[in-house]
């Protein structure tokens, strides 16, 4: 397990290292106005959101890299487990991650952050097995129910279920294959990529959540808002959001087996 754990940071510390290339067609060449530290790698599973591969890094990888060269803010990313990620922003040793309101009970950020306008929507599902999709056609019926989650993870109504928290999405839909959990809440895209590379079928039962993700910066930070808006307007505009995002979701296939860690590594 230990060298299993080496070989995925070996591969998250080469992405930290070399992540600052993906932005060179946006970096403009006057001098940074800020410096963020910054953590938004979810889980070492969270595809097509996050790889841990440096030449192809993932949708939120290439965005934030992206918004920040275009405002002229250097940053300096960070990888962390989910929980440890909220306790350094709350410490601040972290200036901000990427979020969505979505995931926080009432859709309510929490005092203290200030967030920037939309980056991409995001859309997570009870997912579980087609024999079981009946059993899950409705939140109502998560109440009292064993959910298998992501540690670390925001749910907006994990008070109304029983969280049986794993590692990664991976490890959630292994659940599923095993019948260790009859349900899952997982993004769609991770959810389809996952359940393809593990040759399992899966089903969609409720929508458990649908929002867009946003930057969440400590509230000292927030006179950035106004260039992280103004940059994130023109990489919508200019086409380039759509450019980044259409990419992963049309070459997940072609990006997956050969540039991802072994999923066996993601088991431990």
């Amino acid at each position: 397990m230990l060298s299993n754990k080496l070989i995925i940071w070996g591969i998250l510390s080469l992405f930290i290292a070399t992540y600052p290339c993906v932005a060179d067609d946006y970096r403009d060449t006057a001098k940074p106005i800020a410096t963020l530290k910054f953590d938004i790698s979810g889980s070492s599973a969270w595809y097509p959101y996050f790889i841990p591969d440096a030449e192809h890094p993932g949708i939120v990888a290439e965005l934030v890299s992206a918004v920040l060269a275009r405002a002229n803010i250097l940053g300096v990313p960070t990888e962390l487990p989910p929980k440890r990620t909220l306790m350094a922003l709350e410490k601040g040793e972290l200036d901000f991650d990427v979020t969505s309101p979505s995931w926080f009970a009432g859709h309510k950020i929490p005092e203290g952050f200030v967030i920037s306008e939309g980056l991409i929507e995001i859309r997570e599902y009870l997912v579980t097995l087609p024999e079981n999709q009946h059993l899950f056609s409705t939140l109502d019926q998560m109440h009292h129910q064993q959910i298998g989650t992501v540690r670390g993870y925001l749910y907006n109504n994990d008070a109304m279920f029983e969280r049986v928290d794993f590692n990664s999405e991976y490890q959630l839909i292994k659940a599923l294959q095993i019948g260790r959990i009859q349900a899952v809440i997982m993004g769609d895209l991770p959810a389809s990529y996952w359940a393809e590379q593990i040759g399992i079928n899966i089903a969609y039962g409720a929508q458990h959540s649908e929002g867009d993700l946003h930057f969440r910066l400590r509230e000292e930070h927030a006179h950035l808002l106004a260039p992280i808006n103004k940059a994130i307007d023109n990489l919508k505009n200019e086409g380039k959001v759509e450019q980044i995002t259409s990419h992963y979701i049309k070459h997940t296939e072609q990006n997956s087996s050969s540039k991802l860690v072994n999923p066996s590594l993601l088991a431990n």
